[in-house]
């Protein structure tokens, strides 16, 4: 059982259940299971929406124009070098941290027991 806000933050980077540690979060790439193998929590509850697809391209886009940017400036060379250079650094700062970042913000989901809200239902 996680207790603690490293505890959360540990198991969704490293794609785990935010409640035992032990079991798998996701089925596929990006598809969560139904439920965790080892714990049995459901994870129903699981909506990180576009979120870690947001925070990835802002990381992702400013290490990308940045070193394209200095690259330009420094040595001038030409678009094809530009492509070579720059495209396999896409993919890899995109999809990279996008399953971890999913597995975080689901996790920082379930340990802050956040829940949809009914619209003008009042304070908390």
């Amino acid at each position: 059982m996680i207790t603690t806000l490293s505890g959360a933050i540990h198991a969704g980077l490293r794609c785990r259940c935010p409640r035992c540690g032990k079991g798998k979060l996701f089925a596929g790439f990006l598809t969560l299971r139904p439920r965790c193998e080892v714990c049995g929590l459901d994870y129903g509850f699981a909506d990180s929406g576009d979120g870690p697809a947001v925070f990835v391209m802002f990381l992702a886009g400013a290490i990308v124009v940045g070193a394209a940017l200095v690259t330009e400036i420094l040595f001038r060379p030409p678009y094809w070098v530009h492509a070579v250079l720059w495209l396999p650094l896409i993919l890899l700062v995109t999809l990279g941290p996008l399953r971890p970042m999913k597995g975080l913000m689901i996790a920082l989901q379930h340990y802050h027991e956040a829940e949809e809200r009914p619209f003008g239902g009042g304070a908390p």
